[in-house]
């Protein structure tokens, strides 16, 4: 059954650790381990024992391959992503996620999508290669920053990610992305947007990427993968302010991913939770 998981970025700027802690007190069936610059993050060792302690499993890890982290595990592109893969064989998750190369590793984006192929044969993971979005300065322009592009629909994939926030900034629609992806569709990310050139990852029903229906249309038609949320918590003040809008974000994943039939794995759903308006 569809897990819903939490992303450890999510509760940045606190721990990997702390991102354990708060998916077992919540009540999250998962977790995704965001490989970046808290050094626990990078340690097989370490995150299965957080994993054990905390009685919650890890359902993928994402490869070090965002702007902050191009020095995580090494510069050599295909290196992190076998890193990545035997993180996950040994944490017995089933997928990693991936962002396409950035314009100016030309050699690495040549070769990428025969590579992500080859990885998933010769590893046995899931490459969920996620959508991304044209760097924009104001909402009218754009810029291509990442090849062979954006948009994992373009190219054949066997696996891909939906980013409703990245959707947002591309003004992509994520029901007809998800259409377009069919049963390649094999990992989300949930949160929200507003359309701005910023990458918000607002917490879902807060902004204006119909998140709510998107839940029910994955549900209905046959999605099999996990839902993760991924959202920014950096400007709750608190403790306390995190935890809510963690808890808020479950609700909502569960409430509006089971109205369309979908069984969640954990605790019974709130009887209401709403979606903003745009």
């Amino acid at each position: 059954m569809t897990r819903i998981g939490l992303s450890t970025s999510s509760v940045y700027p606190e721990s990997t650790a702390h991102a354990f802690g708060y998916a077992a007190e919540v009540g999250y069936d998962a977790v995704e381990v965001m490989v970046g610059i808290d050094a626990l993050s990078q340690q097989t060792t370490a995150v299965r024992q957080l994993s054990e302690h905390h009685g919650v499993p890890v359902c993928a890890v994402h490869a070090p391959c965002l702007l902050f982290t191009q020095r995580v595990w090494g510069t050599e592109p295909w290196g992190k992503l076998q890193r990545s893969a035997e993180m996950a064989h040994a944490l017995d998750a089933e997928v990693v996620v991936v962002h396409p190369p950035f314009r100016w590793q030309k050699e690495y984006a040549r070769d990428f999508v025969d590579g992500i192929a080859a990885l998933e044969n010769s590893t046995g993971i899931r490459f969920a290669v996620e959508n991304m979005y044209p760097w924009r300065a104001t909402k009218r322009r754009g810029a291509e920053m990442y090849l062979p592009g954006w948009d994992p629909s373009d190219e054949p994939y066997a696996n891909t990610t939906i980013d409703l926030s990245h959707a947002a900034i591309a003004h992509d629609d994520v029901v007809e992305m998800a259409d377009r992806l069919g049963d390649r569709l094999r990992h989300v990310h949930l949160t929200d947007g507003t359309g701005s050139a910023k990458d918000e990852h607002l917490v879902p029903g807060r902004g204006h990427m119909r998140a709510a229906e998107f839940l029910r249309h994955i549900a209905t038609t046959g999605f099999e993968g996990d839902i993760v949320l991924e959202i920014n918590t950096r400007r709750c003040a608190t403790r306390e302010e995190r935890e809510l809008d963690l808890r808020e974000s479950l609700e909502f994943a569960r409430t509006h991913f089971r109205a369309a039939g979908e069984p969640s794995t954990g605790n019974p759903a709130p009887s209401e939770a709403g979606e903003q308006a745009p």
